[in-house]
């Protein structure tokens, strides 16, 4: 899958698991607390994207997560 792809892919999970308005226009550079995530929404966005994708990302790297940009990331590394 190309970063487009995984992009596209991330974005929607992100907004169905953040629960976002149609109103919010999400980007690589979009800071994920910015958007009102907590640890406790990252975690679950973590678990649905790995779900979503049918990978398990990094512990380490789930830690360091702030943007959609690395978010897609961790997926394309860890497919």
């Amino acid at each position: 899958m190309d970063r487009d792809a995984i992009l596209a892919k991330v974005i929607e999970v992100v907004e169905d698991t953040l629960s976002l308005g149609d109103d919010v226009t999400l980007g690589e550079d979009t800071n994920l607390k910015e958007l009102g995530a907590d640890s406790f929404d990252l975690l679950e966005l973590v678990t649905a994207l790995e779900d979503e994708f049918g990978v398990q990302m990094a512990d380490e790297s789930v830690g360091e997560i702030v943007t959609v940009g690395q978010v897609v990331d961790g997926i394309a590394a860890a497919q």
